[in-house]
């Protein structure tokens, strides 16, 4: 067992052992949002966006700002747009289903950390839960192997400051990140964030912020010239 600098025994960070949250058709989207995306333009996404079940119009993005492919229910919007309705329909579905899942995860392996404030820490694999809101003020670590799952329940609103990263270490893969969070997601200008966020509402980028990531929205996705990549 480690010791400290005073000799004394450290207790090891309890971890546990979690699955991937399947998010089946939903993880074939950067973002997926079920009442708009709208964009101060210019953004650069990578990889495929859609809305669904509302209708294309209340996709504000330009054909220019997306590598990959802008998906809709109807053949409004931008004029670059794909109609594929059945498709958004099991993506959403899928996109709920995997909400549920990772919400209803028990047994978690931290409770509370932080008191809801984590910013400084560094976060090892397993299953977290908080029945507060979850504030990052500056930056964190998520620390593990390639193959490590991590899940964050998040009870209230999750709110990272300007400036302030997610960093991960130790071959850890964005992928296998999720955050499950039921109140509205802000991310403050010019930081960067790692992971799937599964949002019961609004999740909101402001100006200059990234994600290595997927958006993943039950209400509306809204970027500022942000930088948003789907993870390998």
């Amino acid at each position: 067992m480690a010791k400290d600098a005073t000799g004394k025994p450290v207790k090891p960070p309890k971890t546990g052992s979690q699955a991937a949250v399947d998010l089946g058709v939903a993880g074939t989207f950067v973002i997926l949002s079920k009442s708009g995306i709208t964009d101060v333009y210019k953004s650069a996404i990578t990889g495929n966006i859609g809305t669904s079940p509302i209708t294309g119009a209340a996709i504000v993005v330009a054909c220019d700002e997306v590598v990959g492919s802008i998906f809709s229910v109807d053949a409004a919007g931008p004029a670059c747009i794909l109609t594929n309705p059945s498709m958004l329909s099991t993506a959403v579905l899928n996109m709920e289903t995997a909400y549920t899942d990772a919400a209803g995860r028990s047994n978690p392996d931290f409770i509370n950390l932080g008191a809801g404030t984590i910013g400084g820490l560094t976060l090892t694999p397993g299953l977290y839960k908080w029945t507060t809101d979850v504030v990052i003020p500056t930056n964190i670590t998520i620390k593990g192997g390639a193959n490590d799952v991590f899940i964050f329940q998040v009870a209230g609103t999750l709110t990272m400051s300007s400036n302030v990263k997610v960093i991960l270490s130790g071959g850890v893969q964005a992928k296998n990140i999720f955050w499950q969070v039921a109140g509205d997601v802000t991310f403050g200008t010019t930081s960067h964030f790692e992971g799937n966020v599964l949002g019961k509402t609004g999740i909101n980028l402001q100006t200059g912020a990234s994600i290595n990531g997927r958006l993943l929205a039950q209400t509306a996705v809204t970027l500022q010239m942000n930088t948003v990549t789907k993870p390998k």
